[in-house]
């Protein structure tokens, strides 16, 4: 019979099941030698980086219910293990899974940064911001030591590029002397995101992201700097943290941040048996009403793709949700956008070298 996988200390996924381009199927079995209390707790999976050997940095989108056009992900894969994160299943598209192999199996571009400064010069490029951390979270902890995420920022500041950041990693702070600079020109704004107030809660939904308050305390620090910020409650988990909305965007709000948004839990594909796993694993009581829940505000079913939906849902549950949203931003005085855009006049790629001295 199939053995129920247990949690891993700093994991958010128990399990690590074939992607869906796999001809095989990897299955837990229990042997019968799983003597209940005898066998000690999983043993720790140590994170593997390897080179992502891509010949492009900037990926384009056409979505019509996304905020911009084009991102940039420094890492594919994302060591903070969200339970909840709609990036797990494009590990399949590697061949690995969307479970644990998403946050242990990490790939870098450590040439991020030529790539970026040779598509910026390019003849006929039109600068629009560029959006990082749309997809996986380039602040996650392979960044401290790397550094690619701070070599991106180096290249769009000496281009002049606006940039647009969603992270729930504190290591931006790092970066703060970089986009303070940056900000002067309106060619930089960052968003937080945060899911919850309960330490216990981010701890099993979000292992190995910052803490909530150190993720408050970015706020604070991003606005003192004058970078504008913002809040994503997201995902709101209906009868898991939705309750927390108000809470959230209250707190945010104290820290310094100026806008706000919100987003509803994304299954979408390899995603669904993830989550319904953990949710059985660490909150077996609230297992069937939370997927009852999600599913009433998708029609039905678990995930709904369809653009202008997959977002925020729909049916009572969602509209509440939204109707609560709306009625917190306007109390609190939050803006749903920055009230002035970046500025995308000021880009021009740097002079290069030249032994010839410049007529004027």
């Amino acid at each position: 019979m199939p053995a129920s996988p247990l949690p891993r200390k700093g994991r958010g996924a128990a399990s690590n099941a074939s992607g869906r381009f796999e001809h095989e199927e990897r299955v837990a079995f229990d042997d019968g030698w799983n003597v209940p209390g005898a066998e000690p707790e999983p043993m720790p999976l140590n994170t593997i980086l390897s080179v992502d050997a891509t010949r492009t940095i900037i990926a384009r989108n056409n979505s019509p219910d996304i905020g911009f056009d084009r991102s940039i992900n420094p890492y594919r894969g994302c060591e903070h293990g969200c339970i909840y994160c709609f990036a797990r299943p494009s590990h399949a598209f590697l061949g690995l899974s969307p479970g644990l192999d998403f946050e242990t199996r990490i790939f870098y571009k450590p040439q991020a940064a030529a790539l970026l400064a040779a598509e910026l010069s390019k003849k006929g490029y039109a600068c629009r911001p560029i959006a990082i951390g749309s997809n996986t979270d380039p602040y996650q902890p392979a960044e401290r030591k790397l550094g690619v995420m701070r070599s991106i920022l180096e290249v769009l500041r000496d281009f002049r590029h606006p940039v647009t950041i969603v992270t729930k990693g504190a290591l931006i702070q790092r970066d703060i002397d970089i986009l303070a600079e940056m900000a002067t020109l309106r060619l930089a704004c960052v968003t937080v995101s945060v899911t919850t107030l309960h330490r216990s809660l981010a701890r099993v939904m979000e292992p190995r992201a910052a803490t909530p308050t150190r993720r408050l305390e970015t706020i604070t620090a991003l606005a003192k700097a004058g970078i504008p910020v913002g809040v994503l409650s997201a995902p709101m988990i209906p009868a898991l943290n939705d309750a927390e909305m108000e809470d959230i965007l209250t707190a945010a709000k104290e820290a310094g941040a100026i806008t706000a948004g919100y987003t509803m839990l994304r299954l979408p594909l390899e995603l669904k048996d993830l989550f319904k796993e953990w949710l059985e694993t660490h909150f077996p009581n609230k297992a069937s009403h939370v997927l009852s829940l999600v599913a009433q505000s998708h029609g039905g079913k678990i995930y709904d793709s369809a653009w202008g939906r997959r977002m925020v849902g729909y049916g009572p549950y969602a509209d509440l949700l939204g109707m609560r949203f709306d009625r917190a931003v306007r109390r609190l005085g939050f803006a749903r956008r920055h009230t002035e855009p970046l500025d995308t006049s000021l880009f021009r790629p740097p002079a290069k070298p030249s032994a010839q001295l410049a007529l004027f």
